[in-house]
Order: C-alpha cells, then sequence, then structure tokens
C-alpha cells in the first residue's frame, strides 16, 4: 500500500470518529445509556435514525450504490468509539444488511428509514448459519438478536439465500429476554413464513468482517473501563495512600495494559489485511484470533475492575458496573473464547495434515 493509500484511510476514520460524538459525548458521559436501559428494547430508534443520516449501515456498501465504500480500518474506529460509549443500538447488524443487501440487489438503497437487523446465527453456542429455509418458506429459529422487537425488517441468511421479510410477517414471532446490559436478546421463530429467496455468495466474508469489527467494540469496552478504574486508583485511599501506589495493584493494572495494547495491534493488523485482499483462510483466523483476544480482554478488565473497586464496582449507580454487565452479555457474541479456540486449533491440525 503506498502512502497516499495510507493517509486516505485515516483521514476517514478521523472524520468517522469524528461523527461518533454526536451518539457518544466526549466526555463520556452515560446519561443515554442509562436512560435506555430496560425500556422496551434496550435503545434509541433516534440514535438509529441519526446513526443512518450519518451513514453508518452505509459503510460497506460501494460509493456507486450511494454508500460510503469504506473498510474495516474506519468500520473498527467507528466501533472502538461506539464500545467507549457503550452505545447499544445494533449498528453493527445494519452494517451486515447493507451489505448483504448490496450483493443480493445492487439496486437497493438504505435510506435509514426502517432499523433493518441481520438474523443469521442458528444455534446458541454455534456458529452455523445455513439453517431456516425449507422450500419457499422460513421454517425454524434464529437467535442473539439484539432489540428484534423494535426492528422494521429482518434480512434473513439461509443456505437457500438471502430473506427480507417484515416484523409483521406471518408465522414469525420474536422471543425476548432481558439482559445484564438492560437490553434485550432475542429470538426469532419462524413457522412458515412465505419469503422471497435472494442469491448470496458473501454470508462468510460478511461474518468475519462483523467479528472483527464487533471485537474492535469490546476494545473500546476494555479501554475506557480501564481508564475508569486507573483513575479510580489515583484517588482512593487506603491506610493515607492511594491504593493505586500499591504495588500488587500496579502489576495487575500493567497486566491489563500490556492486553489491552496487543489486542489493539492485533485489530488493527488484522483490518489492514482484510482491506487489502487477504485470502479466505487468512480471514478466518486472524477474524478467530481477535475476537478470542478481544472477549478475554473485556472479562480481564471486568474482573479486575469489580476487585479494584470493590464491593462499589457492582452497584447500578457506578459507571464502572454498565461496563462488567455490558462486557459480560457482549463477550460470547460472534463466537465465544472457548468456539475461537476449537475453530483455530482445528485450521492447526488441517494445516499440519496438509
Amino acid at each position: 500500500m503506498d502512502g497516499s493509500m495510507n493517509e486516505d484511510w485515516q483521514e476517514n476514520a478521523r472524520m468517522i470518529v469524528e461523527s461518533a460524538r454526536a451518539v457518544v459525548p466526549a466526555d463520556g458521559a452515560l446519561d443515554r445509556v442509562r436512560k435506555a436501559r430496560f425500556d422496551g428494547a434496550g435503545f434509541d430508534r433516534a440514535v438509529m435514525q441519526q446513526a443512518a443520516e450519518l451513514g453508518w449501515p452505509l459503510m460497506w456498501i460501494g460509493e456507486e450504490a450511494g454508500g460510503l465504500g469504506l473498510g474495516l480500518r474506519e468500520t473498527c474506529a467507528l466501533m472502538e468509539v461506539l464500545g467507549r460509549g457503550l452505545v447499544p443500538e445494533p449498528v453493527l447488524s445494519t452494517m451486515m444488511a447493507g451489505a448483504l443487501l448490496q450483493e443480493a440487489l445492487p439496486e437497493t438503497v438504505m435510506t435509514g428509514e426502517a432499523v433493518i437487523l441481520t438474523a443469521w446465527q442458528d444455534v446458541t453456542g454455534a456458529l452455523d448459519w445455513q439453517g431456516g429455509a425449507k422450500g419457499d418458506l422460513l421454517i425454524g429459529t434464529k437467535v442473539n438478536l439484539r432489540g428484534a422487537v423494535e426492528a422494521d425488517l429482518f434480512a434473513i441468511v439461509t443456505d437457500a439465500g438471502l430473506a427480507v421479510v417484515p416484523r409483521s410477517a406471518e408465522g414469525l414471532t420474536i422471543e425476548t429476554a432481558e439482559t445484564l446490559d438492560g437490553g434485550t436478546m432475542d429470538h426469532l421463530h419462524m413457522t412458515g413464513v412465505a419469503a422471497d429467496f435472494l442469491p448470496c455468495a458473501r454470508v462468510e466474508a460478511v461474518l468475519q468482517d462483523a467479528t472483527l469489527a464487533h471485537s474492535a467494540y469490546l476494545l473500546g469496552l476494555a479501554d475506557r473501563a480501564l481508564e475508569i478504574t486507573l483513575d479510580y486508583l489515583r484517588v482512593r485511599k487506603q491506610f493515607d495512600r492511594p491504593i493505586g501506589s500499591f504495588q500488587s495493584l500496579q502489576h495487575r493494572a500493567t497486566e491489563m495494559k500490556i492486553q489491552l495494547e496487543l489486542t489493539r495491534a492485533a485489530i488493527a493488523a488484522t483490518a489492514r489485511r482484510f482491506d487489502t485482499g487477504a485470502d479466505a483462510a487468512t480471514r478466518a483466523a486472524g477474524a478467530a484470533r481477535c475476537k478470542l483476544r478481544a472477549a478475554e480482554l473485556a472479562m480481564l478488565v471486568a474482573r479486575e475492575a469489580v476487585q479494584m473497586h470493590g464491593a462499589m464496582g457492582i452497584t447500578d449507580e457506578a459507571d464502572i458496573g454498565l461496563f462488567v454487565r455490558k462486557a459480560m452479555t457482549e463477550a460470547n457474541l460472534f463466537g465465544s473464547p472457548r468456539q475461537q479456540r476449537r475453530m483455530l486449533a482445528t485450521r492447526l491440525v488441517q494445516e499440519e495434515a496438509a
């Protein structure tokens, strides 16, 4: 890559991050996030409209189709900011829908007037997406959608192709459950939903893009949670000394910082590979490694933050408690650490046998 191309993506990322300030306050205030919890889907439709006006759902759609035509480096920059702000809106799901629809219906233009979410996962604890189609009907379940009760449309991924159906479609019901962070985790149950299936060959690639982007969200979450924890260590005193001066806590904080920077570097390098034409095998391994690192990082920082804050770390009034709950809710999406390890181990065995 030449210097001008490198400069272009950096300038694009800078502008995208600046646009995120419309949703994520620069001072880190979480008032809006607190208010949205346990209120319907747990997110604000007005913010989704604002995100659409900023072009976020169009990031992976080519400029020739009315999109922004941006890559994973810009996407990860945005998702990191959204993670720092604990943004509950399903922005990533709409990006996935946009990318899938562009392939299936190139003439489609996403205006943002409707919230469209991607329904791909067949079973919790697995990364299968091929189920859901029988003949010309949708039959089965898609799991782990965030905020489905407020969606207008679903882009449903199956081995027969992509089906776009409204929330009100006959035969489609939504099972919803509240999550620790105040949002919902929803399942779509489909009992003979009439659908037209559109060809869509890039499902795996879009899922890999989304996995990497979600890793960046977890990175942002962990980064901000660590900042809050370090600030607390500087002001909380014991034996007339800031507890941050205790060597044992310094060692633990240093370990978190090291793991955070390693994760940041891994995501940046992988996003660059994605943007510069990595092959399918490299993409799959890169997405899995980043998701593994990011999920383990988020949970490490969450555990240590609670320990270092003491009992107040799990109270609802403390901001750090919101980060802990979000980490617990988000860490296993797009594949838990166990799933990612299994995937990487299987790939290693296959490569050694080849």
